[in-house]
C-alpha cells in the first residue's frame, strides 16, 4: 500500500508477523578500544566518506520514527568519537513520536560528555564493563583505562539518567570468575547488568570463540549461589531476560543468542554507519539506505518507502555456529553494536 494511502498509523511488520518498534543506529564504526571479542588487533576503519553525515543520520531516525519506531539506540563503533554527536541526539529526542533515546558506549569519554548526552535528551546508558580489574581490563580491551571507564561512570551518575546499565561480556578462561564481583559491584552503585554471550561476528586470532564460550545458564548458576535471582517480566524492549534479588532494586539481565535464541520476539533492525540496514545481527540480509540517501537527497517519502520494503528481507532469525568459521566476516564494530 502506497504509504499516503495509509489511514492508520504506520508500522514495520516483516513476514512473520513481528513488529519493529526499536532501532539500533549506529554512527560510527570507529573505537578508541579494541576489545578482543569486538575486533581484530590491526582492524581496518571505513574511510570517511563512506559513513553518514550526522544530517543523514537524522534523516534515518526522522524515517522510522515517522513508521512507528518508538525507541533508538545509539551506538558504535564507540559513538562517542564521533565528532558533535550531541547535535543529533539533540534533534533525534525531539522526534515527535519517539519515546525513547539511549545510547551504548565503553564509558571512555563519559567523564567528559556525560553531562552533554543528557542535556540532548538521552535517558539511558549501557556501559560496557568487563573486568573491574586494571591489567586485566587493560588485556581484554588491548588498550583500556579502567579508572578512565569508572570515573566516566560516577559522571553519567552525577548526570542523572533514568537508568544506567553495565554490559559484561564473559569469556571462559577470561574473566568468568568475576561474574560475582560484577554483580556485587552494580549493587553497590545502583547499575542494572546484562551479561552477554560472546558473539562471533569477525574472524579473530585472539582466542577460539567455542573455548571461550560461556552461557547464561552458568552465569546465572554461579550468582544464585550468592545472591538468589527470579525473574520479572519487565523488559526495556531489548533481547536481555532480567531477574531480580530480594534484597536490590537493580536488574540482572542475560542476554543468550546462542543458549536461549530470542529470534521469536525480535523487534529490532539495526543501521550500520554506512547506511546498510541489516535486518538481523546474525544475518546478511540488508538495504543499502545510503544509496537512496545520497541518490535521492531530502526524498523523505523515498527514504520510509525503502526501509517498508526491507521488512520482507528479514529473516526468522539467526544460526550462530561456534563450531565452525564464523558465517558473518564484519565485526561488531562495523555492525553496530
Amino acid at each position: 500500500m502506497p504509504l499516503e494511502a495509509q489511514t492508520e498509523a504506520p508500522a514495520l511488520i516483516d513476514r512473520f508477523g513481528r513488529r519493529v518498534d526499536y532501532v539500533r543506529l549506529s554512527v560510527t564504526d570507529r573505537c578508541d578500544f579494541r576489545c578482543v571479542y569486538c575486533m581484530g588487533e590491526d582492524v581496518q576503519f571505513l574511510p570517511r566518506p563512506e559513513i553518514l553525515t550526522l544530517e543523514e543520520l537524522l534523516a534515518v531516525g526522522r524515517a522510522f520514527v515517522a513508521l512507528g519506531v518508538r525507541r533508538i539506540r545509539v551506538t558504535g563503533g564507540e559513538p562517542l568519537v564521533r565528532r558533535d554527536l550531541p547535535w543529533l541526539l539533540e534533534r533525534l529526542a525531539r522526534l515527535p513520536g519517539l519515546e525513547e533515546l539511549t545510547l551504548t558506549t565503553n564509558g571512555s569519554q563519559l567523564e567528559r560528555l556525560a553531562g552533554p548526552l543528557a542535556a540532548a535528551g538521552v535517558s539511558r546508558l549501557n556501559v560496557s564493563l568487563d573486568s573491574l580489574r586494571p591489567e586485566r581490563f587493560r588485556a581484554l580491551t588491548r588498550v583500556g583505562d579502567l579508572e578512565r571507564v569508572l570515573a566516566g561512570l560516577r559522571a553519567a551518575q552525577a548526570a542523572g539518567f533514568k537508568r544506567i546499565r553495565l554490559n559484561a561480556v564473559i569469556l571462559q578462561g577470561r574473566n568468568e570468575d568475576e561474574v560475582v564481583d560484577l554483580v556485587a559491584f552494580a549493587r553497590a552503585e545502583g547499575f542494572d547488568l546484562a551479561f552477554i554471550e560472546e558473539m562471533p561476528l569477525g574472524e579473530i586470532s585472539s582466542h577460539a570463540r567455542s573455548e571461550t564460550f560461556h552461557p547464561s545458564a552458568r552465569i546465572r548458576a554461579d550468582i544464585a549461589r550468592r545472591y538468589p535471582l527470579w525473574p520479572i517480566a519487565e523488559s526495556t524492549g531489548g533481547p536481555a531476560r532480567y531477574y531480580q534479588m530480594a534484597d536490590s532494586p537493580i536488574r540482572v539481565g542475560f542476554i543468550s543468542p546462542h543458549s536461549q535464541n530470542f529470534c521469536e520476539q525480535c523487534n529490532r533492525v539495526r543501521v550500520t554507519a554506512q547506511g546498510r540496514l541489516l535486518l538481523c545481527l546474525g544475518q546478511e540480509h540488508s538495504a543499502d539506505l545510503r544509496a537512496v540517501l545520497r541518490g535521492q537527497p531530502g526524498d523523505d517519502r523515498a527514504l520510509r518507502e525503502a526501509i517498508v520494503a526491507a521488512m520482507a528481507l528479514k529473516p526468522r532469525g539467526h544460526d550462530f555456529d561456534l563450531a565452525n568459521r564464523p558465517q558473518i566476516l564484519r565485526f561488531m564494530n562495523h555492525t553496530g553494536g
